[in-house]
């Protein structure tokens, strides 16, 4: 029975259906506010989404006329202006302090952390470091979200799912999926998968979707799938079991991304001397590999796309994998920001081709878009999101072999994650239990 008396707004009462039902009969007007505010929300991290890409591409532009000839002087260079820029105005961290925050800072995200997440994710893309854009944008939007939560008095849940909202924002701004935006906000804090923030799932639906609609009309992009895959129908059952092994590969993949990665981060933290000691040594090497094997260099948003146009051999298909598991590790342990998602997406086209380039009469699509799935949802955790944001940026009708592939990536994942805040929550609630 719903109650006689009309239910108080209680920032740290979580609501049953029933009661909500009641309260928006009652007063509709309270869940218009709130469907408002997730909308504005979302609509100017759409907004900073899209000057944001427009300033990256231009500075991109900029930057290739003189790297392409010079690129032992121009990434140390870069890196060392990253290096200064945290160096005077701070670590804005990476995804795991995000992750972290929203598991430990009751969900609030520190906006004093932007500048330097602008400026260094700024440099750090632009120069050629293989990290996206995704970690700058659900900072910077996560935080605006923490500061209008602030400026309306909220606590609690209430808090912590405007910030939810305001990332799935960021992701849904690169990304053109407001369903898949949404969910990765959400899969990505957690290792086992446990949706802990349930509540928090409308209101970054909402704000994705604003969002998705403001960056498209600012950038024309995230409307047409990103990348044009070959054309693949599912009519074949045994297309599953090309899926699952596909998804095997990529979940390998991961294992060996992740001892790179590891190995990576320890010999970074063995320099000595201040941050920009480290950025500017991993922009020497980032340029180096970038010397030999071009296509390593950026984050792999056009450069796939090559991967996929051009006729290139297994061996070179199989060293571009390796260099890019290589050059992402470089960029984020060496101090570059910027996130790997793309990258990663990258790494498991060029194996996924390999492989099918190998066996004859395996479809290339589905060989590089389910190798693609499993390697991401191994590393980040995100099997469902995984699933629809492939889906949307490669137009790949049946996404059934997606998340089978994404699944065999996810449940054959290392027990301990790369992104190690993930394994907060679940920690606390075996110590609560």
């Amino acid at each position: 029975m719903l109650p006689n008396k009309r239910p108080t707004p209680d920032r740290t009462q979580r609501w049953t259906f029933s009661q909500l039902e009641g309260l928006v009969k009652r007063n509709p007007l309270m869940i218009s506010r709130w469907v408002l505010r997730w909308a504005v929300l979302g609509a100017v991290s759409g907004i900073f989404a899209g000057l944001y890409w427009n300033i990256l591409e231009l500075l991109t532009h900029e930057l290739k006329q003189f790297a392409d000839s010079s690129l032992l002087l121009i990434m140390p260079l870069a890196g060392l202006f990253i290096g200064l820029v945290i160096h005077f105005l701070g670590n804005p961290g990476e995804i795991g302090v995000i992750v972290d925050n929203i598991h430990t800072q009751g969900g609030r995200l520190d906006t004093r952390k932007n500048p330097s997440m602008i400026l260094a994710s700024l440099a750090s893309i632009s120069a050629g470091g293989s990290a996206g854009p995704e970690a700058p944008l659900v900072q910077v939007t996560g935080s605006f979200g923490s500061w209008v939560a602030d400026r309306l008095k909220l606590e609690g849940e209430d808090l912590r799912s405007m910030s939810l909202a305001g990332m799935a924002a960021g992701f849904t701004a690169l990304f053109g999926s407001p369903l898949g935006g949404a969910m990765f906000a959400l899969e990505i804090l957690h290792h086992q998968h446990v949706l802990e923030y349930y509540e928090a799932l409308m209101p970054a639906i909402v704000s994705s979707c604003a969002s998705y609609l403001v960056f498209a009309a600012i950038t024309h992009l995230g409307i047409a799938p990103t990348w044009d895959f070959p054309k693949y129908n599912l009519d074949n059952i045994d297309d599953f079991a090309l899926a699952i092994m596909f998804g095997i590969i990529g979940a390998v993949a991961g294992w060996i991304f992740i001892a790179i990665f590891r190995a990576c981060d320890r010999i970074f933290a063995k320099l000595p001397g201040p941050i920009y000691v480290r950025t500017t040594l991993a922009g020497l090497g980032l340029g180096s590999i970038a010397a030999v094997l071009p296509l390593t260099r950026y984050f792999g948003h056009e450069e796939l796309s090559e991967v996929l146009n051009t006729s290139l051999p297994v061996i070179l298909l199989l060293a571009l994998a390796g260099a890019k598991m290589l050059t992402i590790s470089i960029t984020v342990t060496g101090g570059w920001r910027g996130g790997f998602i793309i990258p990663l997406f990258f790494t498991g086209a060029c194996l996924g081709k390999a492989v099918a380039l190998l066996i004859p009469g395996i479809n290339p699509a589905l060989a590089m878009i389910c190798t693609m799935a499993a390697l991401n949802a191994g590393v980040t955790r995100t099997p469902v999101s995984t699933t629809l944001l492939l889906a949307k940026l490669t137009n790949f009708g049946p996404f059934t072999p997606i998340l089978f592939a994404s699944l065999i990536g996810f449940f054959l994942a290392p027990k301990a994650p790369l992104i190690e805040s993930q394994l907060r929550l679940q920690s606390e609630k075996a110590i609560a239990d």
